[in-house]
């Protein structure tokens, strides 16, 4: 790639080379922490829909869901806000703060007396999950530059989602040892433990980077406004409305997958030892494929990776609900997780593209505010279709959703997602 340098002022003038390879140590540092930000999702989503049920009697599959939709509704708040934030006070700053309200989540999941503590232990797990997981895309964006978003994109995902199925696994494993709670916590107050300690002792403001790749852009930089990028991301431009609603569509489908597949599961007599497996084949299939699926997007074009992905997911939900062995929901987890893979990294690289950089975390975090708010929908039209007709039709119903969702991605989207800027 050509060599995009800025020397910075001060007495010992640094050299700022945007790329993956000349920034390396810093962006291994940044999915390190990333994958501590995984751990802290993982530590639920095998435990807590069981825990509703078992410890505090709730039958009913909305109010078993609930901690999901204020989960999504927290971090969607904070990452519409998080990419704003992150342009007034430094990226750095932003990290550090999520942390901060990640560190009491374990111990209120281990000493809720009632679901309400949960809940609310929630509402913090999303703003750490809203500020955190946006600055670690946002500033490893910033460090590689336009040439190999996707790439990068892909391994800041796999990190995340690998430690999320490496905790799912776990906290089951422990959970079917020694019990629910309190002892398949103790990893989160480890996870929230190190990801401060690294953002706050070893990351590095990227504000240099941003303000290298701005300088090859002097004359076309859109003020910066969060109204006009809501409205661009979410309606106004159909190439990000086609991002938008296919990051909505894709995180409902985790929803579904966090909250009401292990309800389905064990309704169908599998032991928690084996919930806890597909629990944790879905994000690892998702985790390990993303890197790939970042980096053949920046070869195939956003478009075509982008709807494989939304069509794999609604083939593999439509397997779950039609399935009645653990191989057949084995099999459906494993694609599922493989087409949230070819999704998951290209949708924030397609945005990338299509904005410029000065308002790139502002557009990221709108886009990100509408992908959770989709796990919040998730959450609650599932938990509701359970409720009135089903387990199955409710499921059924949410793959139909996926693959109509995909056809409008491909009505939507440009083939490749050329950066193209406002003036």
């Amino acid at each position: 790639m050509a060599a995009h340098v800025l020397q910075q002022p001060g007495i010992h003038r640094k050299q700022i080379t945007l790329g993956l390879g000349p920034n390396w140590q810093q962006f291994a540092l940044l999915v390190a922490v990333n994958a501590f930000v995984g751990g802290m999702i993982g530590l639920e989503r095998t435990i807590v829909p069981v825990l509703a049920k078992e410890e505090f009697g709730i039958a009913s599959k909305t109010a078993a869901v609930s901690f999901i939709a204020t989960f999504g509704l927290a971090k969607a708040v904070a990452n519409l806000f998080a990419g704003r934030l992150s342009e007034r006070y430094r990226r750095k700053s932003v990290l550090v703060a999520g942390w901060l309200f990640g560190l009491p989540v374990p111990f209120l999941l281990i000493w809720a007396p009632s679901w309400g503590w949960i809940i609310g232990a929630n509402v913090l797990l999303g703003v750490n999950q809203g500020l955190a997981w946006s600055m670690t895309v946002n500033m490893k964006v910033d460090l590689v530059g336009p040439e190999r978003r996707g790439l990068a994109l892909g391994l800041n995902e796999a990190a995340g989602y690998l430690a999320v199925a490496a905790a799912a696994f776990s906290t089951g494993l422990i959970a079917e040892h020694w019990g629910l709670r309190p002892e398949p916590f103790y990893l989160g107050i480890g996870f929230a433990a190190c990801g401060l300690a690294l953002s706050m002792l070893f990351v590095r403001d990227t504000a240099p980077f941003v303000e290298l790749e701005k300088a090859r852009h002097p004359d076309v930089a859109p003020p910066m406004s969060l109204r006009r990028s809501f409205a661009d991301t979410t309606w106004r431009r159909p190439e990000l409305f086609g991002v938008s609603q296919a990051g909505f569509v894709n995180n409902l489908n985790d929803a579904l997958a966090w909250g009401i597949f292990p309800i389905f599961f064990v309704s169908r007599g599998l032991s928690l030892e084996r919930v806890a497996i597909l629990a944790a084949a879905y994000p690892l299939v998702w985790g390990a494929l993303q890197v790939p699926a970042g980096w053949s997007s920046d070869f195939l074009g956003r478009r075509v990776v982008v709807v494989a992905g939304m069509l794999v997911q609604g083939v593999a939900i439509a397997m779950v609900a039609s399935g009645d062995s653990f191989t057949t929901w084995l099999t459906a987890v494993m694609f599922l997780g493989a087409g949230t893979a070819l999704v998951y990294p290209t949708l924030l690289a397609a945005i990338g593209d299509a904005v410029h950089p000065s308002e790139r975390a502002t557009s990221l975090g709108v886009y990100r505010f509408w992908r959770d708010v989709g796990a919040m929908a998730g959450a609650l039209i599932a938990g509701a279709l359970a409720d009135m007709f089903g387990l199955v039709p409710a499921i059924a119903a949410v793959a139909a959703l996926t693959i109509a969702s995909g056809l409008v991605a491909a009505a939507t989207m440009s083939g490749r997602q050329q950066m193209r800027l406002l003036a």
